[in-house]
């Protein structure tokens, strides 16, 4: 299989079919999917001279265009359809955790654009 076959397959599965591929993977391999975010967080409180390296994309307000900010979802998440507007209809809700900044702003943009009130933390 291809790289595009694989994301394309990847895109299709529904979010508990994607968890039990990731169990599979992290048996088989013998690794973690899990960022060592509780770490992270204990340094960063501990040296607060040091500058904030991963950011959180947290969706306020679908906003009037919600079809839009649905669809704006779907593809950064790679969520089906009932997935990302359950996530969708949650706001205030983390879109995507742990981004570095240029990849947080691209999706603040991509939802803007959408129509949906966005915020980076």
């Amino acid at each position: 299989m291809t790289n595009e076959q694989i994301i394309e397959a990847v895109k299709e599965m529904t979010v508990l079919e994607l968890n039990d591929l990731v169990k599979a993977i992290e048996e088989e391999f013998g690794v973690t999917a899990a960022a060592p975010v509780a770490a992270a967080g204990a340094a960063g409180g501990a040296e607060a001279d040091e500058e904030q390296t991963e950011f959180d994309v947290v969706l306020e307000d679908a906003g009037g265009s919600k079809i839009k900010v649905v669809k704006a979802v779907r593809e950064i998440t790679a969520l089906g359809l009932k997935d990302a507007k359950d996530m969708t209809d949650a706001a205030p809700k983390a879109i995507k955790e742990g981004v570095t900044k240029e990849e947080a702003e691209e999706i603040k943009e991509k939802l803007e654009a959408a129509g949906a009130k966005v915020t980076i933390k």
